[in-house]
């Protein structure tokens, strides 16, 4: 009894695969499977053919392949450690910026203080220096007040004063004559 067994891999075609018969010593044909014109023990020695290069050649790739992946790796961690270094840096800079821009806070407060005590003791000095004006003139206009006081007093003394001479004079005129007057000097001249 024959038998015909075909094995295929992917489409079937009537070509690739044929049946083999084989004849043992009872006389009996055993078909066995074929696959593109070859046996199985065939592709058992090409499948460890092609793995033996594999292993051989695989070494060669893995260490080409694990070395580019190193220089992947080493140029990754480059540019993570420089990354690293970037934002470190960006850090820096943002605190020193933000301690920059509290210093200019605390720096505009305290000139808005200084200028506050500035108006205030600009305010107290115009204040202080309006009194001392107004005492000034105060003072000025007093004193030409008494200025104007002692002139008029001296003004009416004078004029008093010449008002008597005057009437002395006349009076004198009318009531001294010689006789009045050797008697008044001899009068003063004995009180001596």
């Amino acid at each position: 009894m024959a038998e015909n067994t075909a094995y295929t891999v992917g489409e079937t075609h009537a070509n690739d695969a044929e049946a083999h018969t084989e004849h043992d010593a009872g006389g009996e044909h055993h078909a066995g499977p074929m696959l593109w014109g070859l046996a199985p023990y065939q592709w058992v020695s090409i499948s460890m053919l092609v793995l033996l290069l594999i292993a051989f050649f695989g070494a060669k790739v893995h260490k080409t392949i694990g070395g580019g992946l190193d220089g992947q790796i080493a140029a990754i961690r480059a540019e993570l450690d420089e990354a690293k270094r970037l934002r470190t840096e960006a850090e820096q800079l943002r605190d020193e910026y933000a301690a920059k821009i509290a210093n200019a806070e605390n720096d505009a407060e305290a000139m808005l203080d200084n200028a506050k005590a500035e108006a205030e003791a600009i305010l107290v000095r115009a204040e202080d220096d309006s009194k001392a004006l107004v005492e000034r003139r105060k003072r000025m206009a007093q004193d030409k007040i008494s200025a104007a006081e002692r002139e008029a007093v001296a003004e009416v003394r004078a004029t008093a004063a010449a008002a008597a001479a005057a009437a002395s004079r006349k009076l004198i005129g009318e009531k001294l004559d010689a006789k009045a007057d050797s008697k008044i000097a001899d009068d003063l001249i004995a009180g001596i």
